[in-house]
């Protein structure tokens, strides 16, 4: 498999999964501006939509959207438990924050990049994604993860996206169950890991 990827993207996510999944895969780089590999080849005319992540399986197809990636990704590792059995109530739980951060932070943040919008436009979605955190801090109480005692996929894209707020200087200080998470989610080695190949973190 390859993973088509930016350093500190939202491919982030699928990139934990894969190293928690013990998963064979190339990493291949993409200029999200020009729209370009790292040898100059056209993204474009890998994934039309120009995005990342996206992961081209063995079989020559391509996967894009994260949330449905990580999916797949776990279930081609199963026995790593990093999504719950297809059709389970659990299952349906690891959907529903799937689909929380896709929706409520993921596409909240993407205003934040934008330099064509203000800061009035950029406070507004700020202040909407402070509630969101505020929610998910109040979800986290007495659990270590967001299914409760085991790491999942989504705690690796809630993760990146926790990352995303550090870049843009959120201040989670009052978000006592939020900040300990994140925590010991980047102590996790796979995590750690990601973070070294991505250039985002300094090889011990």
């Amino acid at each position: 498999m390859k993973l088509y990827y930016s350093p500190g993207a939202c491919s982030l996510s699928p990139h934990i999964a894969l190293l928690e999944a013990g998963l064979p895969y190339e990493l291949v780089k993409v200029d999200l501006r020009a729209k370009k590999l790292e040898n100059g080849d056209d993204y474009l005319k890998v994934n039309p939509k120009g995005q990342v992540p996206a992961l081209a399986l063995d079989n020559g197809e391509l996967v894009t959207e994260g949330p449905v990636i990580v999916q797949m990704i776990a279930d081609q590792a199963a026995v790593k438990g990093l999504a719950p059995q297809r059709d389970s109530a659990e299952r349906y739980k690891l959907l529903e924050w799937l689909n929380f951060i896709t929706t409520e932070l993921h596409k909240n943040f993407s205003p934040l990049f934008q330099p064509a919008f203000n800061d009035e436009v950029k406070g507004f979605f700020r202040d909407r994604l402070m509630g969101k955190f505020k929610y998910v801090d109040a979800q986290l109480a007495a659990r270590d993860y967001l299914l409760g005692k085991e790491f999942s996929v989504a705690d690796g894209y809630l993760f990146t996206m926790l990352c995303w707020a550090d870049r843009m200087n959120f201040d989670l200080s009052g978000l006592p169950n939020l900040t300990a998470y994140k925590a010991r989610i980047a102590a996790r080695p796979k995590v750690k890991d990601a973070l070294t190949k991505e250039g985002l973190l300094k090889a011990a």
